[in-house]
């Protein structure tokens, strides 16, 4: 069984929150570290929920749903870099066409290079 990870991109703080917990309405929360007692909550109702994939990368980076990671790709012989984004479809985490487990599994001098919020002009190349 993969663990259950999420992180936020915070729209009004403009920032990747980690390790955050989902209350069971679905709105994410996480304990401040400046909190004194167990019941001091930061929640994100602005937000975009992103769940780790249960795969890393080739720095054990972990890899979340709106990660652009960069591999390779073999074409005609020829190997030649691709770069796209991670994300849910049908239940599978995809890179681009290609269902993510089965092409990290196979590729695994792949890497994180930024993600949607924070690298906007990666996402562009990505395409």
């Amino acid at each position: 069984m993969r663990e259950s990870k999420f992180r936020v991109w915070d729209d009004n703080a403009q920032e990747l929150v980690y390790e955050v917990g989902l209350t069971p309405e679905g709105i994410p929360y996480s304990i401040p570290a400046h909190a004194e007692a167990s019941d001091q909550f930061d929640y994100y109702p602005s937000c975009h929920k992103m769940q780790f994939t249960g795969l890393r990368d080739k720095n054990n980076v972990d890899i979340y749903e709106g990660d652009i990671v960069q591999g390779s790709l073999r074409l005609h012989g020829d190997v030649g870099p691709i770069m796209r984004k991670v994300y849910m479809h049908k239940g599978c985490y995809m890179f681009g066409v290609w269902n993510a487990h089965e092409y990290f599994n196979k590729h695994q001098h792949i890497e994180v290079v930024g993600n949607i919020y924070e690298d906007p002009d990666l996402l562009e190349e990505a395409r």
